[in-house]
């Protein structure tokens, strides 16, 4: 077993009140849909160190998109593109830009978990189907979630290939350096006002997860904006959902500008977990990747409110890392800056010291600099 497991295993928080009927084994892949999906892999790899895995397109007997599959430690990201107008990616894409599709999830047996589902109230996105090639077979469903966003469930115990059937492996030549990130560690999808209770009680009948934190406008706000957030998790732990609704304030919050400019329900970020947020971040501001800032005064009192930390504060407030404890340890996080044009997708960069937690106590700080992002960008 590689380090990268032990610490997934070691960070994760048994739900013992989800039913986990499924269960899952935690996320197998994401796929964005995007408008050129060979820029999006580079810039992948350029600045965040993924590398080339499978690839999908005419060269492979597919003829309406192209895919590029790219990994890193236990992260898989897909990026497909439309390669005609006829394809319902085109309508996607126009609609909500470039953004994910699909959350998928490794579960030991496909057809048993759309079974489940669908009982459950699911609304069916792919019948369970059987996809085989010279490696094996892969067995894949789906369900609809919030807005367009889809989960499919992915069984690939008999399969030996890069990644699906239909997809050949990858080798571009081009392999920039790992920047140290491991797993997905949790999930964030916004939905509009008063849908945070409806989603989150479907994660709860129909996919068997519990609510492990719940978050109101007392605890999420600053004087202009505020929202509220309740996390759904699976039984092991391995997949954790929060989903976040707007909240009443004097400005408009972050919630609302990304439905407003994403045009409804979608993830809002992939929070991605380093064992060295310092090397990870170092390298990510390096190769241009842009981050949320943090004012220097966040510092002044960092040891008064979480206590001593192995890391050294100096260099902490150099790449305006933010840092929270809970009872359990402590966690260092940092948000990029919308990764697209629209004020839409980004990424949270998450090393956990034994805390299970989602930051609580940076949660003003962060939406501070995400308001001074908003008013630079007049949507505040």
């Amino acid at each position: 077993m590689d380090s990268a497991t032990l610490d997934f295993k070691t960070y994760k928080k048994v739900v013992p009140e989800a039913q986990d009927f499924l269960p899952l084994n935690g996320t197998d892949y994401v796929e964005f849909y995007v408008g050129d999906a060979k820029k999006a892999a580079y810039y992948f790899k350029t600045a965040f160190g993924f590398q080339d895995c499978a690839f999908a397109g005419m060269e492979t007997g597919v003829k309406d998109r192209v895919s590029y599959v790219l990994v890193q430690d236990k992260i898989r990201l897909v990026f497909t593109a439309p390669l005609t107008p006829e394809s319902d990616l085109w309508e996607h894409i126009r609609l909500h830009g470039d953004g994910v599709k699909t959350i998928a999830l490794w579960v030991d047996d496909a057809e048993k978990a759309f079974n489940e589902t669908v009982s459950r109230g699911a609304k069916p996105f792919m019948e369970p189907r059987v996809e085989k090639d010279e490696f094996g077979e892969v067995k894949r469903s789906g369900i609809h979630t919030y807005g367009d966003t889809v989960h499919i469930f992915v069984e690939r115990k008999n399969y030996k290939g890069p990644f699906l059937p239909g997809y050949k492996a990858w080798d571009s030549g081009y392999h920039p350096e790992p920047t140290g990130l491991m797993y997905v560690d949790h999930m964030v999808g916004n939905v509009d006002w008063g849908q945070m209770n409806t989603w989150c009680e479907f994660y709860n009948k129909v996919m068997g997860f519990a609510q492990i934190i719940s978050f109101d406008d007392k605890d999420i706000s600053t004087e202009y904006t505020a929202l509220m957030s309740k996390v759904m998790s699976n039984g092991s732990g391995y997949v954790k959902f929060p989903i976040n609704e707007p909240a009443e304030g004097k400005k408009k919050s972050q919630i609302e500008e990304y439905i407003e400019y994403y045009h409804g329900a979608g993830c809002q970020h992939l929070a991605l977990a380093t064992n060295d947020i310092i090397s990870t971040i170092t390298q990510l501001r390096r190769r241009g990747v842009e981050f949320l800032d943090v004012p220097d005064s966040y510092y002044d009192d960092l040891t008064e409110r979480v206590g001593k930390i192995d890391e050294e504060i100096e260099i902490i407030k150099s790449l305006k890392i933010l840092v929270d404890r809970d009872d359990e340890g402590y966690l260092l996080q940092l948000f990029t800056r919308p990764l697209v044009d629209r004020p839409t997708f980004f990424i949270e960069i998450i090393q956990r010291k034994g805390a299970t937690s989602f930051g609580k106590g940076n949660f003003k700080a962060l939406f501070e600099a995400i308001e001074r992002e908003q008013e630079r960008r007049g949507t505040l």
